[in-house]
């Protein structure tokens, strides 16, 4: 479990690697947050390689995205499974949110 950050291109991507829940929310806050205070605008948060997302993880994700917006920023989420599509779908985050399938597709859409 953990994240990876990387940039490619002025598109910082951070790859989620097992659960995003309540014990590493913070984590991932903290990250993007320290990117954007480093003047990246551009985020795509990658989650293919993570099959769960709890409450407060879907939280940080909707607090991230407004902070970035704030900044005149763009957070994207990529790479979604079934099951998580429709948890955004189910909570309406999928209008709050722009979500490619991949993370290549969101690379592209920038």
């Amino acid at each position: 479990m953990g994240f990876e950050v990387e940039k490619v291109g002025d598109v910082t991507v951070v790859d989620v690697r097992g659960q995003l829940i309540v014990g590493n929310r913070q984590e991932l806050k903290q990250r993007v947050l320290h990117e954007l205070d480093d003047g990246a605008r551009k985020f795509v948060i990658s989650f293919e390689n993570t099959g769960y997302i709890d409450s407060s993880g879907l939280g940080v994700l909707v607090s991230l995205s407004k902070k970035v917006r704030e900044h005149g920023g763009d957070l994207r989420l990529a790479g979604l499974n079934e099951d998580l599509r429709t948890l955004f779908e189910l909570t309406k985050l999928d209008t709050l949110f722009e979500i490619a399938d991949s993370r290549d597709e969101a690379l592209r859409g920038f």
